[in-house]
């Protein structure tokens, strides 16, 4: 509106101006400012279009604002399109304690809750702790398991919570939930490998880790799982190199999954 206001009022003082005819020093500071203030306020129209979006058009350009949760309320959040979202705005929320790296590396697991499902992974990683030796083959089954083919593979994989490749666990109950084919792989698996990536090439330093399934209720399903991994140098100072704080959903194109049992209906086109 302010801007609208100037461009009007530069042109007040342009046609005044020029039909009052002033003496000639004052007619071309007259008319410099008459065109500072088009030009100013018509910038700043410009910049509002391009930002917000004018008139009544069926497509006006619209701003959408980055959205961050609270690991409290993960759990009531339903897939809206989305299945990566910010915690915390991507910000991990380690604390100093939870940062320490005068032990050395480790890797912890939660026990298995009543109703056998996997709570959380923990881990101080570093190269040291990466396998050497080839995965041997799946054969535990995690809470949910009614896995099924749909088009172009299996619906559900035995998802760990820490990567085989980042410290070598494989058929541990506590490390194994049901997860979609694509939970597994892209979505947690590109950060597992920027991690993976980050180890190798600095073999002293070390990334805090946490991987926490989020369940409802008494869901054997989770909804989706929490990262969170925050990148340290030798001496323990974050460098940013690798920070996350991410939550993904759970979910598979053209599948309904029923969280209680995971059991699920596939569209026909699936």
């Amino acid at each position: 509106m302010y801007m609208l206001l100037l461009v009007l009022l530069g042109a007040i003082v342009l046609f005044t101006t020029f039909m009052v005819k002033p003496k000639k020093r004052l007619h071309r500071k007259l008319v410099s400012l008459g065109l500072l203030l088009i030009v100013v306020g018509g910038s700043g129209v410009y910049e509002s279009y391009q930002n917000n979006g004018i008139g009544t058009g069926d497509n006006p350009k619209q701003v959408e604002k980055s959205k961050t949760y609270s690991s409290s309320s993960l759990a009531n959040l339903n897939y809206n399109g989305s299945q990566e979202i910010e915690v915390n705005n991507n910000t991990p929320t380690f604390t100093k304690s939870e940062l320490n790296v005068s032990n050395g590396p480790w890797q912890e697991f939660a026990d298995l809750d009543n109703l056998n499902r996997a709570i959380q992974a923990d881990a101080l990683l570093s190269k040291s702790l990466m396998p050497t030796q080839k995965r041997e083959a799946l054969y535990v089954n995690p809470t949910g398991w009614h896995n099924k083919r749909i088009k172009g593979g299996w619906l559900y994989n035995r998802s760990h919570l820490i990567g085989y490749q980042l410290t070598g666990q494989n058929n541990n109950p506590k490390n194994l939930m049901t997860g979609t084919r694509s939970l597994n792989s892209p979505e947690m698996l590109k950060h597992e490998n920027d991690i993976a990536y980050y180890l190798k090439q600095n073999p002293s330093n070390f990334i805090r880790y946490r991987v926490k399934p989020i369940y409802r209720n008494d869901e054997l399903v989770a909804r989706g799982v929490q990262m969170m991994a925050e990148s340290m140098t030798s001496s323990g100072q974050p460098d940013k190199a690798v920070s996350f704080n991410v939550y993904i959903f759970n979910v598979e194109n053209g599948v309904k999954i029923n969280y209680s049992d995971g059991t699920s209906v596939v569209n026909n086109n699936y």
